[in-house]
Order: structure tokens, then sequence, then C-alpha cells
């Protein structure tokens, strides 16, 4: 009888440590709380620690690195955060909007099109005020970490009007790498859509696997063919189909599934 009992209390003292492990694994960073909540990005949110600006139970946190469980209340700068449910957007950014979820001179943000989204998401990534296409947009900082993180390499499609007579010869340089901001890009892949001899313009179908700040058009600069109009047909496995400029479609659970497995 007692070594029934041993075996029963040895299957509990398991079962509890199991369920221990499982609690200790939830508890998360604060920074990285912060940043799902769509209060800053991690970078920022270590800032407004360090300031004094994040309570959790009502105690200010100035520490680095400090983890939170699912049931601590969190505020910042006296107001409380609350844990929203993670939403996925894919919107078809028109030229002239800026990616951003503020604008100090007031100019249009992406934003503007999310009015009725109660959630506080954010870009993910940027694209320029004067190019248009397609953004991801949501309030999972995880994801939106994976998706911008240099070492995943996750495909976008560029569709550029260029001034110039576009050729195999002087858009070769792009297939292995030029240098621009003093450091060379990764492989690209081109396929010339269309030559006017006449107009001397070319339109360019250009594939990355990289987002540095103005990228593609630094990169026709430096071979000599400036950009005059550039639109981003494709982000990894998602394309802009059924969407015109200014709308927005949710992202499906399997079409996440999808990006994930590129990287």
């Amino acid at each position: 009888m007692s070594g029934k009992i041993n075996k029963t209390n040895a299957v509990k003292t398991k079962t509890i440590m199991k369920i221990g492990e499982k609690r200790i694994k939830k508890l998360e960073r604060l920074n990285k709380v912060l940043a799902h909540a769509g209060i800053a990005s991690r970078r920022k949110a270590d800032k407004l620690i360090a300031r004094g600006h994040i309570k959790v139970n009502g105690k200010v946190i100035t520490e680095y690195g400090i983890k939170v469980a699912g049931n601590d209340e969190i505020e910042v700068n006296g107001i409380p955060i609350f844990k929203e449910d993670k939403v996925y957007f894919v919107i078809f950014k028109p030229k002239g909007v800026i990616t951003s979820v503020s604008d100090e001179h007031k100019r249009k943000t992406v934003m503007d099109y999310f009015k009725h989204i109660k959630q506080r998401i954010y870009p993910v990534g940027r694209l320029d005020w004067d190019t248009s296409g397609i953004l991801l947009m949501t309030n999972d900082g995880d994801f939106a970490h994976q998706m911008m993180h240099p070492k995943h390499e996750i495909e976008k499609v560029y569709i550029a009007k260029i001034h110039g007579l576009a050729d195999k010869e002087n858009l070769r340089p792009l297939t292995y790498g030029i240098k621009i901001d003093g450091k060379k890009t990764n492989f690209a892949h081109y396929e010339i859509l269309h030559v006017n001899t006449k107009k001397r313009v070319s339109i360019v179908k250009l594939t990355i696997n990289e987002g540095r700040n103005h990228q593609v058009k630094k990169m026709f600069e430096a071979i000599n063919l400036p950009v005059q109009k550039l639109k981003r047909e494709s982000y990894g496995t998602l394309n802009l189909t059924g969407l015109k400029p200014g709308e927005y479609r949710a992202i499906s659970k399997k079409e996440r599934r999808s990006l994930l497995k590129m990287i």
C-alpha cells in the first residue's frame, strides 16, 4: 500500500513541477510586453523603464531585463496597459502617406486607414512617403521582429520605373551586390518588364531579401538609373491581390504560417 502511495505522490510531484515549468515559461521580459502592447519598440521601452515611467503592481521599475507574469498590472505614466488580442493586417499603402504611427507635421499616416481598429497596431518596417505598395501592420512585437530581422531574409518584390534604358549589362551589378552606405547588398534578382526608348524610361521588377533604408532607390542610383516611381508588390508570400490603394485586409493564420516558414 505504501508503495502505491509513494508512486502516486511521485506522479503528483512531477505534475506540479511541469505546471511550475509552464508558469515560468509564461514569464516575459517587461520590454517585450510593452512592445506587444504597442507602447514602444523594445529599445524605446527600455528607455521608458530606465526613466521611471513604468510601474508593475504599483511599484516603479527601473531595472532592465525584469520579467513579468500574465496577471501583473503594468502602468505607463499612470495609465494601465491592456493585453490586446493580436491582430495582423496587410494594407496597400498609397503614395504620399507616411509609414508611421504619428507625424509631428500632421501629414497623413497609415494609421488614418485604421481608425476603427481598437488595437494599438503599428507598421512592420517602413515604406518611403513616395513609395506605394504592400505594408504589414500588427500589434504582435514578436511577429514584427521576425519579419524585419536581417538574418531571416524574407523576399520583397518591387516594381520600379527608372530613368534610363535598362539592359542586362547595366543591371548585372544588382545580381552580385552593390555597395551602398559602405556595405554591400545581398544578391538581387531583376526582370526587365518594359523599355521605352523614346522617353528613355524602363520598368524593372526587383526582388531583394533585405530592408535597408531607401535600399531599392540607392541600388538603382548606384548604377546611374534613378528611380522615378516605386511600388512594393509583395512581401514574402503576401501580395496586393484584391486591394486598391488605401484598402487593407486581415492576414489569415494560414498566411502567417507561410510567412513564418520562410524564416
